[in-house]
């Protein structure tokens, strides 16, 4: 089994790279990512670096964060990990009355043990198209606004990747993406029709995904899933990725945020 050995904290940077914002705000160590109001993870504060000049107050951090986020019409979210800085942010948070949402573990596996897909109606591009935009606008049923949103993310991000497109009698039935970095392949936005579910799509699409990304000189995988999402659970246990950390979002109660 061939492995590459990096920190958590690491792959949490990779992880953030995978899934890029429009627009990233650098305050006082912690990331602000804006991308237009689509999902939290690109519309939230990753606190995982500390201060290096200037320690600022806490409370006036966070203000100072909802404030430009109420200027983009967005609800402030923070991304909480092993690694925020300083350590209280979440006790802090809570105390604010932000809601803990979104438990998520983050697996990961050596790809030699992953194998391929044997499903033949696979098509995966290593560059955005309009048929791959359309096939997951119509599966999450993305509004025009967000799949703009997706689309300026993607064409924008300068890693590697892959946009795979599982069919069945000419319509897609699953779709997701595969982002590599430092030998790291990481799958986003997977998704199956729901009347499509529970019939191996999901199974082929992750097989596919990992097996272009060796291709792309990958060789371990990583993934993000929702602590109680056990039908996805059970199919990344069955292909032996396992959690490494986890995280959660504190979430304001001012102005919804598209997830």
């Amino acid at each position: 089994m061939e492995t590459l050995t990096i920190t958590n904290k690491r792959l949490e940077e990779i992880s953030l790279n995978g899934w890029p914002a429009l627009q990233t705000v650098l305050y006082d160590g912690w990331l602000l990512r804006f991308a237009d109001g689509y999902t939290k993870r690109s519309n939230s504060v990753s606190a995982i670096y500390g201060s290096e000049q200037t320690e600022l107050e806490l409370d006036e951090k966070i203000r100072t964060c909802e404030r430009l986020y109420a200027q983009k019409g967005i609800r402030t979210v923070f991304k909480i990990t092993p690694f925020v800085q300083p350590a209280r942010l979440d006790e802090q948070l809570e105390r604010l009355g932000y809601a803990k949402v979104d438990h998520t573990l983050v697996k990961t596996a050596a790809l030699s043990d992953v194998a391929g897909h044997t499903y033949e109606d696979i098509s995966i591009a290593e560059e955005l198209t309009d048929e791959w935009l359309d096939a997951i606008a119509g599966l999450q049923k993305l509004t025009q606004e967000q799949r703009e949103s997706t689309r300026k993310m993607m064409a924008g991000q300068p890693l590697r990747k892959g946009f795979a497109i599982v069919s069945e009698g000419g319509r897609p039935v699953a779709c997701g993406i595969v982002i590599v970095e430092d030998g790291w392949a990481g799958l986003y936005d997977i998704v199956t029709a729901p009347e499509a579910r529970g019939r191996g799509y999901g199974e082929q699409l992750t097989r596919g995904l990992f097996h272009f990304a060796k291709g792309l000189g990958a060789r371990m995988g990583y993934l993000l899933v929702v602590r109680d999402n056990e039908p996805a659970n059970r199919l990344y246990d069955k292909l032996g990725f396992e959690p490494v950390y986890d995280y959660w979002y504190r979430v304001s109660a001012n102005s919804a945020i598209r997830t």
